[in-house]
């Protein structure tokens, strides 16, 4: 892995990773549609002469075949993932997150490249019934477009390595946490503390539960696990992995860690019962023996984590004028 292709390197997770693989003295094509990704979480990279920015859209296959020519390994990370109002807009998953993927992978086998890692989602299993959730547990009803479209992928990135003899590598994130988060709970909590810090609104009755993952240990598993060439070393096409902490907390937690950051003790306002909305997992909580026999360690709780992500909001008062 010398010269890497990433899909939404504008982004949250993109851009930390671009960063890091240039850190390694990797060459880094970055590729992007700005749809949400920010210029300015690019700015070290652009700075670096071993990083190469290309803006286009996946489903644009021309040029995504074009971009990438003479890469070795893709990162697949662009994506809508706006679970919340999927509904209001079902063709962007669908095209977005599942013809997208379909595009990286056909952009793949005319470079003859082998090797990819995908940003999937703990919402691929739905409301499991088995908590901690392992990679192979039995997949429910799918509750939203986004983990469905997710799922889409993973099919066709096993379909593709069976076939074509490609190597993947299927990560099935819970939330990550960090600097340059720019989507989720803890920004819309702040926000709404910004403008009126005597109340919060909450979606949900504060009960759900969930699992977060800091950034920097999303990456080093994510990295770690492809130089390891874990799906080779056990004779597959394809290693799935899901990366979170070994605990989880409620929304309430959540809503008491940034209370207490802030030093504010608001009105807490409730609404829609034990889910946010259609797709909103009431329990998210997914087992990680197989990713922690690689080795691999969280660094920071769901509590640092929260506090860490809230610190670089503050510290970036321009993202909540970006949404």
């Amino acid at each position: 892995m010398d010269k890497v292709f990433v899909t939404g390197v504008a982004g949250f997770i993109g851009s930390n990773l671009a960063d890091r693989l240039l850190a390694e003295g990797k060459t880094v094509v970055g590729w992007d549609n700005f749809s949400t990704g920010q210029q300015e979480f690019l700015q070290a990279a652009q700075n670096n002469p071993k990083f190469k920015l290309v803006v286009g859209d996946c489903l644009d296959l021309s040029a995504l075949t074009q971009a990438m020519a003479g890469c070795d390994f893709v990162f697949h990370l662009a994506a809508n993932a706006d679970v919340r109002f999927g509904l209001d807009h079902p063709h962007k998953d669908f095209q977005q997150n599942a013809t997208a993927t379909f595009n990286v992978l056909e952009a793949m086998r005319a470079n003859r490249i082998k090797g990819i890692a995908f940003s999937s989602t703990g919402s691929v299993y739905g409301e499991s019934e088995i908590i901690p959730t392992p990679e192979n547990a039995p997949f429910p009803v799918q509750t939203s477009l986004y983990g469905a479209s997710k799922l889409a992928g993973e099919g066709f990135i096993h379909a593709y390595c069976e076939g074509y003899g490609l190597e993947g590598y299927i990560f099935r994130f819970v939330s990550i946490l960090g600097e340059r988060y720019t989507h989720g709970h803890v920004l819309d909590f702040y926000k709404q503390l910004v403008a009126r810090p005597d109340l919060l609104k909450i979606l949900g009755d504060g009960t759900q539960k969930k699992s977060y993952l800091y950034i920097g240990d999303c990456l080093n598993a994510m990295l770690q696990v492809v130089a390891q060439g874990t799906a080779q070393r056990a004779g597959h096409r394809v290693e799935t992995y899901n990366l979170g902490t070994d605990e989880y907390v409620q929304v309430n937690d959540s809503v008491r860690f940034i209370c207490q950051a802030l030093d504010l003790k608001p009105k807490l306002e409730y609404s829609g019962g034990n889910k946010g909305w259609v797709g909103d997992n009431p329990f998210i909580f997914l087992d990680t023996k197989k990713i922690r026999a690689t080795g691999w360690e969280t660094t920071l709780t769901i509590e640092q984590s929260v506090v860490r992500t809230l610190q670089w909001l503050q510290q970036n008062p321009w993202v909540l004028q970006r949404r």
